[in-house]
């Protein structure tokens, strides 16, 4: 059985319950534990939902904002949907249609 996996990045609100409302708050205070980010890199980070994360950033955050990776991810994991297959259920297609083609067009001249 397959199974579907996602996560949800929850940096934001968990910045806001800490009092840290903008992403240049956050650039010193990364600074202070040694992660040198572009204020661009950091609105990215907080604005959006990262692929890629280093672990230096993750611990540094959460060394910041007082909490867990966990706090600040939130995964997911369900069952993927199963596929149907035609079961026969649908006549099958006569014989004369496969025989069918395409007429070529005719073009008349203007009269």
């Amino acid at each position: 059985m397959k199974r579907t996996v996602g996560y949800t990045w929850r940096l934001r609100g968990v910045m806001a319950s800490h009092h840290v409302f903008t992403a240049t708050e956050l650039v010193p205070l990364l600074r202070e534990r040694g992660i040198d980010l572009s204020a661009s890199q950091v609105h990215r980070l907080v604005s959006g939902t990262p692929e890629r994360l280093s672990l230096q950033v993750l611990s540094a955050l959460c060394d910041i904002l007082s909490c867990t990776p966990a706090d600040l991810v939130a995964t997911t994991a369900e069952n993927a949907g199963v596929r149907k297959t035609a079961t026969g259920d649908l006549p099958a297609p006569s014989a004369d249609v496969t025989k069918l083609r395409p007429r070529a067009a005719r073009i008349l001249p203007d009269a």
